[in-house]
């Protein structure tokens, strides 16, 4: 038997007897009729396609706000994104800004927690790239109750 509980429409998947985790989800279940989006690798480039400074959590932020731009483009909302792939160059200081980080998660995503994967790389391919971030969301279709695209 699963603890589960709903999250706009999409269930949060907890294991019965497993530790509740902190910062992600062990699963999601989208619903039918829902319409999956596949985001691209985002960096931390500003508009102009130029690295963000200020290090390592201004990398992160702006790559997640890049992933929530395209999310947006398609009619979606934080709470649509399911999963999320971390690529960082540096697993030590993604884990010495844990708290910066979750201050910039909590400005873009709230208490979403979609399931996640972090992974340290050897490097990117975007020189003085830190973070890249992929995303999958589950949309509402365009017109349906809750979907407003």
């Amino acid at each position: 038997m699963n603890d589960s509980r709903a999250v706009a429409s999409l269930q949060v998947i907890q294991p019965e007897g497993w530790p509740r985790p902190s910062g992600y989800a062990n699963g999601i279940r989208v619903p039918a009729g829902r319409e999956l989006l596949f985001v691209a690798g985002q960096v931390a480039w500003d508009t102009d396609q130029r690295m963000v400074s200020g290090g390592f959590v201004a990398q992160f932020r702006q790559a997640l706000a890049n992933c929530l731009a395209v999310v947006s483009a398609a009619g979606g909302r934080p709470n649509d994104v399911v999963r999320l792939t971390i690529y960082v160059t540096d697993k030590a200081g993604y884990m010495d800004n844990l708290r910066a980080i979750g201050e910039a998660w909590k400005e873009l995503m709230g208490r979403h927690y979609p399931v996640m994967a972090l992974v340290q790389v050897a490097a990117l391919v975007e020189p003085g790239g830190l973070v890249e971030i992929e995303a999958t969301a589950a949309l509402e279709p365009a017109g349906s109750a809750g979907g407003e695209r």
